[in-house]
């Protein structure tokens, strides 16, 4: 008597072996699919959330856009600091540029030094600023009374 003729519980031993490899099968199958059922899960919200951060990056492009408008930054340029574009008059040609360099420099007008005292610094640009913020608001002056003292060192 082989062993695939011998009978365990009236059924040959053959059976059982095969009956056996088909639940290990079955359970195979079963565990594969619930754990690609659980990546497609992850996959769908990793892709999700790309998208999302897809959609933030053209806002915040589209705001720094409006954040880097010629006229913006000119007219913050002229209220926080007195600042305005250069004149075609002050700009120098490449071929000037070493003459320049030789001359000495201009003295700074005291209209200048001061106003470079009453410069206050732009506030900070945050992460959730609004688009909506078009022209600045005016500068504050910047006087003695007002400016805070320095502290002394010990």
């Amino acid at each position: 008597m082989s062993l695939l003729d011998r009978r365990l519980l009236g059924f040959r031993a053959i059976d059982v072996l095969l009956f056996l490899v088909l639940v290990g099968l079955i359970l195979g199958v079963y565990l594969a699919k619930t754990l690609a059922g659980r990546e497609r899960g992850q996959i769908a919200t990793v892709e999700r959330k790309i998208a999302q951060e897809r959609d933030r990056i053209v806002l915040l492009e589209a705001e720094v856009a409006h954040l880097e408008r010629p006229e913006r930054l000119a007219a913050m340029a002229r209220a926080y600091g007195g600042l305005a574009p250069a004149a075609s008059g002050h700009e120098i040609p490449p071929e000037r540029l070493a003459e320049a360099l030789q001359s000495p420099l201009p003295s700074v007008p005291a209209a200048a030094a001061a106003a470079a005292v009453a410069v206050q610094p732009l506030p900070a640009e945050t992460e959730t600023s609004s688009v909506a913020e078009d022209e600045p608001a005016a500068a504050p002056a910047l006087t003695p009374a007002a400016a805070p003292a320095p502290e002394p060192k010990p």
